[in-house]
């Protein structure tokens, strides 16, 4: 009788067993969402812009002598100051005559220039000129396949070190993202303003949260230097793969979640990104930045290798900011 006790009673200790295994492994990894692979695309530079090149003063002897053509500064807006040596009105002439002219004619020129431009401020040319940095995140289907190819692809092409090449990423970037409408869910995005000095720590902090969302980095184009990672090495186990309870633990793979980031000289507001029309304005911004006036960008994805998966449970735990769109 208590043999047959035993016996009964020993199956439902080994399901419930289970069971508590199953609750065990489900919730302890609440707590910390499984990142997944990385893609990256950067490049640019802090450093101060280079000031207007210096054009040396030109002279001129009218035809016929008497006078004197003195130099003016600026380049480009000017007129001649013609300084007869005897001087003028009784006496005042002489080099210090000349000079008093020149100091006269460039007190014109300056203001004739402030006028014409409005006092508005040479923000290239400025000893600490503003910086705005600018994050845009977009949080598309996983299905959006393709948009992962068409990110490998800037990767591996994209000319990182040059101004023109760092604008053509971003152009070509928004272009992916805009080509797939149908899969937007999620988006978020924000402007931070900074001068020079300060900008560069402030668009590291923005890059270095982001990349460590990530398990590592797969693929990454970063000032022309190429690297990848060896698929075998970017991929779960194959026992991992098959294995119920990572499926319980991690859920389906849903997102891929995209990231563009720039420093511009200048003042640029990104707006609100509350629908859909909204990000398509906002990824049309993005693709029309000069290069003139980027500093630096970053084009961030997740997941980047192929088979990974990043799950609803990742996007609520590390970007909790995106809204839905």
């Amino acid at each position: 009788m208590r043999k047959k006790l035993q016996q009964a009673i020993k199956p439902l200790l080994k399901s419930l067993f289970l069971l508590c295994l199953v609750f065990t492994l489900a919730f302890g990894h609440t707590d910390g969402a499984l990142a997944a692979s990385g893609g990256r695309i950067g490049g640019g530079s802090f450093r101060m812009p280079s000031s207007r090149p210096y054009s040396s003063p030109r002279t001129y002897a009218p035809p016929g002598g008497g006078g004197y053509y003195a130099p003016y500064p600026g380049g480009g807006f000017g007129f001649p100051f013609l300084i007869p040596f005897w001087g003028i009105g009784g006496g005042f002439g002489g080099l210090f005559g000349i000079l008093i002219f020149i100091v006269i004619a460039n007190f014109l020129v300056q203001s004739f220039r402030r006028v014409a431009s409005g006092d508005r401020e040479e923000v290239g040319y400025s000893s600490n000129p503003a910086v705005s940095v600018t994050r845009l995140q977009v949080g598309l289907l996983a299905s959006a396949r393709g948009l992962q190819t068409e990110l490998n692809h800037i990767a591996e092409t994209a000319d990182t070190n040059s101004p023109e090449g760092r604008a053509e990423v971003l152009q070509e970037a928004s272009l992916a993202l805009l080509r797939h409408p149908e899969y937007w869910v999620y988006a978020g995005g924000g402007t931070q303003q900074a001068r020079l000095n300060a900008a560069e720590s402030q668009f590291n902090r923005l890059s270095l949260a982001e990349r460590s969302k990530f398990t590592g980095e797969t693929l990454s184009n970063v000032n022309n230097q190429l690297k990848a990672a060896n698929p075998k090495d970017a991929l779960p186990a194959a026992d991992e793969l098959n294995n119920p309870t990572r499926l319980i633990t991690e859920g389906p793979g849903e997102y891929i979640i995209v990231t563009l980031l720039a420093a511009t000289l200048g003042k640029f507001q990104l707006g609100d990104i509350n629908n859909a029309d909204d990000l398509r304005q906002a990824l049309r911004q993005f693709g029309s930045m000069p290069g003139d006036q980027l500093l630096a960008i970053e084009v961030l994805w997740t997941p980047q290798a192929e088979g990974d998966t990043l799950t609803s449970d990742d996007v609520l735990a590390e970007y909790p900011d995106l809204k839905l769109v």
